[in-house]
């Protein structure tokens, strides 16, 4: 699978765990402060230096879209392991959820994301690269429409995604019903 921050990760195995601890760090107060937190804060997390936290993040636009590419990635990384499942339905909506999650934090992002769009085309293709496979083997399986295809099947998902929902439960309810209309034991035949 793509390695998404390949370019961007140190090759020394010091600097490469460094480099990890940041966007670790950075998930994480990003997910509990938002984007504007502090960068002294995210070092501090990440227990090294401001230096250290510069020399591999020059400005927050980059740290924000590593966390971002990292995201992808762990996305692109499920759908690999789901491609064994028994179930393929069950493998293809377990992704599915994974990917919304996803969708719904990359909002807290786009905001760093506008300074470097560049992060977009390439979680765009790795996100369709990994998520073919599963729904080809759901096809296969007579458990989705076959004449869905990847690009149909992400625009329903980030729809469901974009909503504003009144809390995370909320989201949950919305996302079972959407995927009982994509997955089904006998499916519909083919749309026109």
């Amino acid at each position: 699978m793509l390695d998404l921050l390949a370019q961007m990760r140190p090759r020394r195995a010091d600097a490469a765990r460094n480099f990890d601890a940041l966007v670790a760090a950075a998930r994480e107060a990003f997910g509990e402060l938002g984007t504007d937190a502090s960068m002294d804060e995210i070092a501090r997390r990440a227990g090294v230096g401001n230096a250290t936290l510069y020399r591999n993040f020059p400005t927050r636009e980059v740290l924000v879209e590593a966390v971002y590419l990292s995201g992808v990635q762990g996305v692109c990384d499920y759908a690999e392991e789901l491609g064994t499942d028994d179930d393929p339905a069950d493998a293809l909506v377990a992704w599915l959820r994974r990917f919304v999650v996803l969708a719904n934090t990359k909002r807290a992002f786009i905001e760093g994301l506008a300074f470097n769009p560049s992060a977009y085309p390439a979680a765009h293709d790795a996100l369709y690269a990994a998520g073919g496979p599963l729904i080809a083997r759901a096809q296969e399986a007579a458990q989705i429409d076959p004449g869905l295809d990847i690009d149909d099947v992400m625009r329903f998902a980030i729809g469901v995604s974009v909503g504003l929902y009144r809390d995370d439960a909320q989201r949950e309810r919305v996302f079972s019903v959407a995927m009982k209309g994509l997955v089904s034991p006998s499916p519909s035949p083919r749309l026109p």
